[in-house]
């Protein structure tokens, strides 16, 4: 290693942050109806259909905009996500994660593109769920950890590339970054084609 690439190795561990609390949306092609979810996540719940501990539906249709259907867990919320306008399926990690950043990274994506490919293979809900594959949201649900700023975004940076890189398969891609300081850290990664769900999913495990 030359002396330049041993000195760019140590600032980026001083500068690393132990992501935590991480989100991931997945956004959608079209709106939806969500009526049909509530009872299939009472399905899912009763039938533990997902990794994590789930433990209740809660339904928040009314709020414009808002987090619409959530499924609450013990470790972690999935929800069909209108936040902004844009309807997408929302995987929120709460419990913490040891590991690298890449595989919190990695945890955290695999479970949203598996809550996804559940709710495109459910033949209740008529092939109604079509996921853009070409964009995905990712945010740190925690301002402490990771405030909005410019920091934050150089010393994710580098996990947010190597991360991408990987996941599409060397595909050319953009990173882009939440702008509104007054919202937690997000990232968008936007691919320059469109992966199945189970391409990401065999990306992830390579």
């Amino acid at each position: 290693m030359e002396r330049g690439d041993n000195l760019r190795s140590i600032l980026e561990e001083e500068t690393a942050i132990d992501l935590q609390h991480l989100n991931v949306k997945l956004l959608l092609e079209d709106s939806i109806d969500l009526e049909p979810v509530i009872p299939i996540f009472h399905n899912w719940i009763q039938n533990c259909i997902l990794p994590e501990l789930l433990i209740d539906v809660a339904d928040y249709r009314h709020v414009h905009h808002g987090p619409g259907v959530v499924l609450i867990g013990h470790e972690a919320d999935y929800s069909i996500d209108q936040t902004d306008g844009r309807v997408g399926l929302r995987y929120n990690r709460k419990a913490p994660l040891i590991g690298t950043n890449q595989e919190k990274l990695t945890q955290a994506l695999r479970a949203g593109l598996i809550f996804a490919k559940h709710l495109q293979e459910d033949t209740r809900l008529n092939n109604t769920f079509h996921f853009n594959s070409r964009e995905i949201v990712l945010f740190i649900n925690d301002r402490l950890l990771a405030p909005n700023n410019e920091e934050t975004r150089r010393a994710v940076g580098p996990d947010l590339r190597s991360f991408a890189n990987k996941l599409l398969h060397g595909t050319e891609f953009s990173l882009s970054y939440e702008t509104n300081l007054r919202r937690p850290f997000g990232a968008r990664i936007r691919s320059e084609r469109a992966f199945a769900i189970e391409s990401l999913l065999e990306n992830l495990a390579a």
